[in-house]
């Protein structure tokens, strides 16, 4: 019989008291066990997003902007390599040819892209590495692939997001040719030439070489001349250069490749005349706040006498020089082709005022205030006389240019172009196609101009010349059109 308590209640057995204690204790780790594998599964799921979401990053950016189509014997591989966070572990580039890789470029090892000073952006690293047979010896002509690839760290550095670019070239080394057609080379200083050459491979540039100027050649369809390899081109010796400064011919392909030949020539000096241009105040006040109404960027006071002559010499210097560059940007614009079949015509009843490359000095109140060159023949006839086109062309400029007031430029083609300036008035506009003796305005005293005349000047790719020349019909079929001939052209 069981044993009652004290109380009168019965004693539980042991066991069952045990099993009451323990069962509150086994629900709890049985929760926190459920628990924890719920947080493991949870992790494990999240790092497995994490993970599959990492391999989705994208990869550095890589911006090629070096070389081009072309490399030769030397060159250069420019290039940005940009990610979010500045950080990269690798950036390799290598040149691909017949199945070979040629290493270019090589890093390894987490940097920061900002570091060594060579920078374009906080988040960006540039690069500037030696391309070419001089830096890649292995290299031979033919086709080849530039493959560049960058690696960043992502997912804390567990992951890694990569970026292949590539670019096909064509590597030439060996170098283009040019020689020289034509014969009697003959140049006057401040006066032009022209020749006849031969380069190869036909889509080489060539061109020829004074000094520290260069004239390109255009193809020898442009003169009838049947010959795919035929260029020709006109040359200056400038006014300012020194008559034995060398003349050569060039040949230039895409892959910096380069060749050059002499051209023989034989250079005649020539004296320039020098003059002295008084001015005063009369004149000041009639051509100084006129140029500047009709040019406001240039910024100048008008308001007193002294005030005139320094605009003056802003506008005389300056402004000149300005005016120089947009003539020479308008070099661009010419034909690739001759637009015309004869002499170029000078004024008629015209009166020579002032000539090419006369040595000037501004003298005001008895005083030296300037020194010019004027680059142009300045010619005088009736007020308001007719300008004609000296030759056949395509007005590209027509409007007013600082120091030479109403303007108008002619292009006759292969960098050849004509300049009328101090015009009252034009009657043409840009595009029209000009036929020779074609009214273009009326001689007036517009700009930096004493009085009513035509300032006319001839220019070969932006740069002044001789018009003498240019007027002369045994010169022009002497120098130009006996050359075209003998190379084997209709003119």
């Amino acid at each position: 019989m069981a044993r009652r308590s004290v109380d009168g209640d019965a004693h539980a057995p042991h066991g069952a008291q045990a099993l009451s204690v323990l069962r509150p204790y086994h629900l709890c780790m049985r929760f926190l066990v459920r628990a924890l594998l719920l947080l493991v599964v949870l992790a494990a799921l999240a790092a497995g997003v994490g993970w599959f979401l990492a391999g989705r990053e994208p990869g550095p950016a890589v911006v090629i902007s070096s070389p081009g189509a072309f490399i030769g014997r030397s060159a250069t591989l420019e290039m940005t390599v940009a990610t979010p966070d500045g950080r990269l572990t690798r950036i390799d580039a290598v040149l691909e040819q017949n199945g070979q890789p040629i290493p270019v470029y090589s890093h390894e090892g987490a940097f920061e892209a900002a570091e060594g000073g060579n920078t374009a952006a906080p988040t960006s690293l540039a690069i500037s590495q030696p391309l070419g047979s001089q830096a890649q010896p292995a290299l031979v002509s033919g086709p080849a692939r530039l493959v560049v690839t960058a690696v960043r760290p992502v997912l804390f550095g567990l992951r890694s997001a990569s970026t292949t670019v590539t670019k096909d070239l064509e590597v030439r080394l060996e170098p283009p040719r040019v020689s020289v057609v034509s014969l009697h080379h003959f140049i006057n200083l401040g006066g032009a030439e022209f020749v006849v050459l031969r380069a190869m491979p036909e889509d080489v540039d060539a061109g020829v070489r004074v000094g520290d100027a260069d004239y390109p050649a255009y193809p020898g369809a442009a003169v009838g001349l049947p010959d795919g390899s035929a260029r020709v081109a006109f040359f200056a010796l400038r006014h300012d250069q020194d008559v034995s400064t060398p003349i050569a011919a060039y040949a230039r392909d895409r892959a910096g490749n380069q060749m050059t030949t002499p051209i023989e020539h034989r250079p005649f000096p020539k004296r320039f005349v020098q003059s002295t241009i008084s001015i005063d105040q009369r004149f000041l006040d009639r051509v100084v706040p006129a140029i500047a109404s009709q040019t406001p960027d240039l910024k100048v006071d008008t308001g007193s006498p002294e005030a005139l002559l320094q605009a003056f010499l802003t506008m005389n210097g300056q402004l000149r020089r300005q005016n120089a560059e947009t003539i020479r940007s308008l070099a661009a614009k010419s034909a690739p082709e001759m637009l015309w079949r004869e002499a170029f015509a000078q004024m008629g009843n015209a009166q020579v005022e002032s000539r090419f490359a006369d040595q000037r000095t501004y003298v005001f109140d008895g005083k030296e205030i300037d020194r010019q060159v004027h680059l142009g023949f300045d010619l005088a006839s009736v007020q308001h006389a007719p300008v004609r086109a000296s030759n056949t062309g395509v007005v590209i400029f027509a409007d007013f240019l600082g120091i030479y007031g109403n303007c108008v430029i002619l292009d006759h083609g292969l960098g050849m172009q004509s300049l009328y300036a101090h015009l009252s008035s034009v009657d043409v506009t840009v595009g029209d196609r000009i036929e020779k003796g074609t009214e273009l305005g009326r001689t007036g005293a517009t700009g930096l101009a004493g009085g009513d005349h035509l300032h006319f000047t001839m220019l070969l790719q932006g740069t002044a010349v001789n018009p003498v020349e240019w007027w002369d019909t045994h010169w022009m079929e002497d120098r130009v059109f006996r050359k075209i001939r003998e190379a084997g052209g209709a003119r």
